[in-house]
């Protein structure tokens, strides 16, 4: 049981870090489109670079938890 919790504990963490780092984004994304902000828009680039390598890892944990 307690290897459950765990998965459930990852994917949560994951599932909030996720929501930040979107949050970042679109913050980032509406500088640039909005103000032409060319700075925010690398930012906006590379948090979604991050959100691209968050959604892979939580692929892989949701699988891994469905499995047991």
């Amino acid at each position: 049981m307690p290897y459950k919790l765990n998965k459930e504990k990852i994917m949560k963490d994951l599932v909030d870090k996720i929501n930040a780092e979107f949050e970042n984004f679109q913050t980032e994304a509406n500088a640039q489109v909005e103000k032409g902000n060319k700075a925010a828009g690398t930012r906006a680039r590379k948090a979604a670079l991050e959100l691209s390598k968050m959604f892979k890892e939580f692929r892989k944990v949701s699988v891994e938890a469905s499995k047991k």
